[in-house]
């Protein structure tokens, strides 16, 4: 079919165009740009100096270090998860292959709260290992493990979802080939495997760490919510909120839409990223030799 007739196959009036663009910022406006800019609006409402001592006091400084300390150690392991689920499920062949695929998936279809709950019933006071926990000195419900243990799991699907359709994609002709040119595993991976997925990598790191410092229902079951000591960001506003503190609930909210923002910009550029990469791709592809 000439590429004309394609175009006019699919292409659709000019007013309806305009109504579904239309319909669509209007969409983002109140349901995006709105909230988005009355978190900043309020958050600077009562001037810069309230603004710096609301995210400057104890209990924020103490929230914002929980939800740094949370991320920064939820992404790396998600990050090896991620690699070696992803690297084990696309190239190799073993019993339980889609049952491991389907358990990645699980944060997605548990709401987190009950992810929280799991956690309480197996770690808390009463839980199965609630007993032993406590005979040795250890804390992980309402301390900073709990945190930690409700972090990852609500955030481990993002690296791996992100690498395995690519890896299943990319197939295994390229590390077959590295292995007959007497490639080892470790270095057909770095070589080889992680080269061709790298941005995809940095991408689901990206949403990895946005969703673990904005986790509120596990980690506010985990939690107990004591002040200055298990609160993160998300608890905090909630509890600034609640007690009509909205100059420091804002206030830290406005680092969270922050964060956001500069993960849309950082999605964006990967994104860009690759989509160049692919162009240049099928332009070589299509020279001819």
């Amino acid at each position: 079919m000439p590429p004309r007739a394609i175009r006019d196959a699919t292409a659709e009036p000019r007013w309806v165009q305009w109504t579904l663009v239309g319909f669509a910022l209007a969409f983002m406006t109140l349901f995006l740009f709105i909230p988005l800019a009355t978190v900043f609006v309020e958050a600077f409402r009562k001037g810069i100096a309230v603004y710096l001592a609301s995210i400057t006091e104890p209990d924020a400084l103490s929230a914002i270090r929980l939800t740094l300390i949370a991320a920064g150690i939820s992404v790396p392991l998600n990050l090896a998860f991620g690699i070696a689920a992803a690297w084990a499920i696309a190239k190799f062949e073993f019993r339980g292959r889609n049952v491991l695929l389907t358990l990645i998936d699980l944060p997605f279809s548990v709401s987190p709260v009950i992810a929280g709950l799991i956690y309480v019933l197996v770690f808390g006071l009463q839980g199965w290992f609630g007993e032993w926990l406590r005979d040795h000195d250890l804390k992980i419900i309402f301390a900073v493990p709990g945190i930690v243990l409700a972090t990852v799991f609500v955030t481990f699907p993002f690296v791996a979802r992100e690498l395995i359709p690519l890896m299943q994609a990319q197939g295994i002709e390229q590390e077959e080939a590295a292995r007959v040119l007497g490639a080892g595993g470790w270095q057909m991976f770095r070589r080889v495997t992680l080269p061709n997925v790298r941005w995809a990598l940095l991408y689901g790191v990206i949403l990895c760490n946005a969703r673990a410092m904005g986790e509120f229902g596990a980690v506010s079951v985990v939690s107990g919510h004591i002040r200055g000591q298990t609160n993160t960001m998300p608890l905090h506003i909630e509890i600034a909120y609640n007690e009509y503190q909205f100059a420091a609930a804002f206030a830290v909210a406005s680092l969270l839409a922050g964060l956001a923002l500069v993960t849309l910009a950082a999605k964006y550029v990967v994104e860009q990223r690759v989509r160049r990469e692919m162009r240049d791709s099928l332009q070589q592809g299509d020279q001819p030799e």
